[in-house]
């Protein structure tokens, strides 16, 4: 499966960065590409130099707003955001229809952190404006939730989540939900931390998107998880997780398999699921999910029909309701891994609780500003006898 990728806002262009990694590994190592197009779009001109990979031409990397920002952002005002998204849509969609390939791209996947201003506000815009020219291609969205403590210094990172998030799931064909808060790990420095967040948020996608453009025989699964597969399961509030155990590199032939050996081969694929239940983007129920996929990925040797039924029969027992796909891919060497999507999740207790949380706070937002207002116009009054200089 092909994809476009845009990264909106700081949060975007960092991830958007990590898939233009993601496919020059594909490139290097496997000989394919799975990105047709990368771009990164902000009112801020830093952010956008900060990044390494992506092209630095005007046309990969996109600054809009210059005359109502100066190129220094908006300050996590996602309405203004969205108002020079509007403006400058034209100017994003020339350069991402100019780009090689661009006639092979399956969807589009549009990346941003909620909880700034560039990019909740340009996301949903941007994707309402790609639906009504690209109809037959689905756009989806990839939603980062913030971290707690950004949730607990800023009121308005919640007002900005609330309604990016519900702006988002109303014109996207499927929206990722992403929680940094998920992923941190507490003896790391926020650079580090923040580089290996975006690195792993990235990883899942990178067999899911390989196994379908593989050209070489012997790498092609017996059932194979190409693009309308999972186009068909992504829809709605969706969730990806991504699980590994090591495999032996080498296997010398010894006759029979001896029975702890073939219990062995179908527990790493077991551990592999469970680390990607586990470590799914998104706390969610399972058993809610009404589409699903997994891909398992090793050496061919050790894939075998007893472990994809063990690893089904899991998936089965964990989204009973949902229609399930799934695919092998003998490419990896030295692991097994497994790729989990969970999606058309019916109930998102994380994203409830933003509306909620959001909608309590808009009534003091108004009062705030009311018992602002009330208090300069008192300060004016007091002032009213004093002559102006002016």
């Amino acid at each position: 499966m092909k994809l476009v990728v845009v990264g909106l806002g700081q949060c975007g262009g960092r991830i958007a960065d990590e898939f233009a990694r993601l496919n020059d590994r594909a490139h290097a190592r496997r000989g394919m590409n799975i990105i047709t197009g990368l771009f990164a779009v902000n009112t801020d001109a830093a952010d956008l130099s900060g990044l390494s990979v992506i092209s630095k031409d005007h046309r990969h990397r996109i600054l809009i707003g210059g005359r109502k920002t100066g190129g220094h952002g908006v300050g996590k005002i996602n309405e203004l955001g969205a108002e020079i998204a509007r403006e400058d849509a034209d100017k994003i969609v020339d350069a991402i229809r100019t780009t090689k390939g661009f006639f092979e791209t399956d969807a589009f996947l549009l990346v941003a952190g909620s909880a700034g201003g560039t990019g909740s506000g340009a996301m949903p815009v941007l994707t309402q404006f790609l639906k009504e020219r690209y109809i037959d291609k689905p756009v989806w969205d990839m939603v980062v939730l913030p971290f707690e403590h950004e949730e607990s210094t800023e009121e308005r990172t919640v007002f900005n989540v609330a309604t990016c998030l519900k702006s988002c799931y109303s014109v996207a064909d499927a929206v990722f939900i992403i929680d940094n808060q998920r992923y941190v790990r507490k003896d790391s420095s926020i650079q580090s931390n923040v580089s290996k967040i975006n690195s792993m948020i990235v990883e899942p996608f990178y067999n899911l998107l390989c196994a379908g453009e593989e050209k070489k025989s012997k790498y092609i699964g017996a059932k194979l998880l190409d693009a309308g597969d999972i186009i068909q399961t992504v829809v709605g509030w969706t969730a990806i997780g991504y699980g590994k155990t090591t495999a032996p590199m080498f296997r010398f032939p010894s006759g029979k398999t001896d029975f702890r050996k073939k219990g062995s081969e179908i527990q790493k694929g077991i551990q592999a699921m469970d680390e990607a239940i586990s470590e799914l983007s998104l706390k969610c129920n399972p058993a809610d999910s009404r589409r699903a996929l997994y891909l398992v990925s090793g050496p061919a040797k050790e894939m075998n029909m007893d472990m994809v039924k063990e690893i089904g029969d899991y998936m089965r027992d964990i989204a009973p309701e949902a229609i399930i796909r799934n695919g092998d891919y003998p490419r990896e060497k030295g692991l097994v891994d497994v790729t989990v999507l969970l999606s058309e999740l019916s109930d998102v207790d994380k994203v409830r609780d933003y509306y909620v949380r959001s909608t309590d706070l808009i009534p003091e937002f108004k009062k705030r500003q009311a018992e602002t207002e009330d208090k300069l116009k008192a300060l004016d009054d007091v002032s009213k006898d004093i002559p102006s200089l002016l």
